[in-house]
């Protein structure tokens, strides 16, 4: 699933693709904002691990499941 951070102050978000379902993704999001975590935190297809203050979050967008396609078929 991908998954969109934009950073305050930062020119850039950063994008990754998680192995996070949407809820689990939602559930850190919404403690980090609460404050019960002052780091949101998630980690990647390939086990690197984003970290970034809550207090610097501007947005999470959740992105749909991708379905990966195989072959070299024409659609």
């Amino acid at each position: 699933m991908e998954v969109k951070i934009g950073v305050q102050n930062a020119p850039r978000e950063i994008v990754i693709e998680s192995s996070q379902t949407a809820d689990e993704v939602e559930s850190a999001v919404a403690k980090a904002l609460e404050g019960s975590t002052k780091l949101f935190s998630l980690t990647d297809e390939h086990g690197r691990r984003v970290i970034v203050p809550a207090e610097r979050l501007a947005y999470v967008e959740i992105g749909e499941q991708a379905v990966r396609k195989v072959g070299f078929g024409t659609a």
